[in-house]
């Protein structure tokens, strides 16, 4: 591989929910708690400090009961469009440790910094959420394959799953509440 063929990584996926709520659920924890971590992982805490320098701790557990803390601190936040934050694995009281720590390869980053934009889909506002996250592009090429081999990917599509399952419950429930 060349550093030319390094990239961002790049999530995106569409959700049948306003981006009012897509929001919520990403800033509120216990909206978060209900779909934070992959298949069959729980999120037993979430803390968030949602400003400018404000700190997130986020705690998902296995169905063996193992624990996999992630924190970072809030760089930009444009409320209901986009957040852009750093992300590492750390320790339950928010101290970053070294990826390897979680079973990581050694060239996994310490650090990446992410942007998640939230925009209406279609453009026109059709209602839905139209959700991109994007990790920097890593500043080695042993770091992007330790990325990409590292399952980080489908981890997200499996937290963006039950996302997605979250949402389709807090839409309904509320077009419920509207029908009485």
């Amino acid at each position: 591989m060349t550093s030319q063929d390094r990239k961002e990584i790049v999530i995106t996926r569409i959700f049948n929910a306003p981006r009012e709520l897509v929001w919520k659920a990403w800033t509120e924890p216990e909206m978060i708690k209900k779909w934070w971590g992959p298949k069959d992982f729980t999120a037993p805490e979430i803390k968030v400090d949602l400003r400018k320098g404000g700190k997130y701790l986020y705690c998902m557990r296995s169905p063996e009961g193992n624990e996999y803390w992630s924190g970072g601190t809030f760089q930009e936040i444009v409320p209901f469009e986009k957040m852009v934050l750093t992300d590492s694995f750390s320790d339950e009281k928010g101290n970053m440790v070294e990826p390897v720590k979680y079973g990581m390869s050694k060239d996994f980053p310490k650090e990446m910094q992410v942007t998640i934009k939230f925009e209406e889909y279609p453009q026109n506002g059709g209602g839905k959420t139209k959700l991109t996250i994007a990790y920097a592009k890593p500043e080695s090429d042993a770091s992007y394959e330790a990325i990409v081999k590292s399952g980080m990917e489908s981890g997200w599509n499996e937290s963006l799953d039950k996302l997605a399952e979250s949402l389709m419950t807090q839409v309904a429930e509320t077009l419920a509440g509207k029908t009485r």
